[in-house]
């Protein structure tokens, strides 16, 4: 059952009259079109609203969207200010955006993570946050613009895989879908921005990290990685994953996968997926990260080789019996 939208979160925006729409840094299309349909929203009621990203928009769907983001106000520019924080629960995800001391709220649907802020709207059963924001503008009385239909629409489709990863019990996405097509979404479009659009570096990038996987426990854990050399060479705007897991996802056998970058020579991003029963967001906490049970990430310090080792351990209690 979906969690119903929270008294103390209409109040919130209710006694405000000007708000940072903040999200996570390096966002994705929930994020960011959480947070343009939600200062949508604040508009239509009479209210100031900035959205507001610490970036960087690495995803082909969401750069036609960077000039709508706005600089966060600084100094006395937030006076007044109140602050609407999306798609994330742990304040450092934020990046460098100067939110504190101003009153906050947070709009979540991922499982971990440490919510703050004088109101929570917390659903990790939620498909997208874009659709609790729907169901937020519905306990406002509102409908959606066929503009924020689509927005809302692109958010839903990023975060289900364009219902991929919809499981059985959870008729949200589509009955979400169904509205939003209704309000005047074209899930045509939708697909085309997503899956359309990539360079054709991205598709060599893609193959060649490809050919990097390496299988563990027979094969029921496939990990790959790229490189500082790779990003350099083919480019970060050649950068996409779903893809690499859409791929390894199809390998039979494959229970989980793993993709490890190399971001600078200190650090690594880590992206976890698992098809069902591997709870990847507990393995993603013990790096410093988080998200859903199926989907989650993490940057941590080291590099590829003994990080790959590293993660390869961490899924051996999900292994019990099998060889690493």
């Amino acid at each position: 059952m979906a969690v119903p939208v929270p008294e103390a979160l209409i109040r919130f925006i209710q006694g405000g009259a000007a708000f940072i729409v903040a999200g996570h840094e390096e966002p994705d299309g929930d994020c960011v079109c959480s947070q343009l349909v939600l200062a949508s929203v604040l508009r239509r009621l009479g209210k100031r609203a900035v959205p507001c990203s610490a970036g960087p928009f690495k995803r082909s769907e969401i750069k036609p969207f960077i000039p709508r983001f706005m600089p966060c106000p600084e100094g006395d520019e937030r006076a007044g200010m109140r602050v609407l924080v999306v798609d994330c629960s742990i304040r450092e995800r934020t990046g460098n955006l100067p939110l504190e001391g101003l009153p906050a709220a947070v709009i979540d649907h991922h499982a971990s993570g440490d919510p703050w802020g004088e109101a929570v709207f917390l659903d990790p059963r939620a498909p997208s946050v874009t659709a609790m924001i729907l169901r937020l503008m519905e306990a406002l009385g509102m409908e959606p613009s066929a503009e924020e239909a689509e927005l809302l629409l692109l958010g839903l489709c990023t975060d289900t895989g364009f219902f991929r990863h919809v499981e059985g019990g959870a008729p949200e996405s589509f009955e979400a879908a169904a509205k939003l097509t209704a309000a005047g979404a074209n899930p045509k479009k939708v697909f085309a921005a997503i899956n359309g659009g990539k360079t054709l570096n991205s598709r060599l990038l893609l193959g060649t990290v490809l050919a990097k996987t390496r299988a563990y426990y027979g094969g029921a854990l496939l990990l790959s990685s790229e490189s500082r050399e790779d990003s350099l060479r083919f480019g970060q705007e050649s950068r996409g994953s779903d893809m690499i897991y859409q791929l390894l996802q199809s390998v039979e056998g494959v229970e989980a996968m793993v993709l490890i970058r190399q971001e600078n020579e200190e650090e690594c991003s880590l992206g976890f997926r698992s098809l069902d029963r591997i709870d990847v967001a507990s393995i993603a906490e013990t790096f410093g990260g988080g998200g859903h049970r199926n989907a989650a990430g993490a940057k941590t310090r080291g590099t590829i080789g003994p990080l790959e080792e590293r993660v390869a351990a961490a899924f051996a209690p999900w292994f019990s019996g099998k060889e690493r």
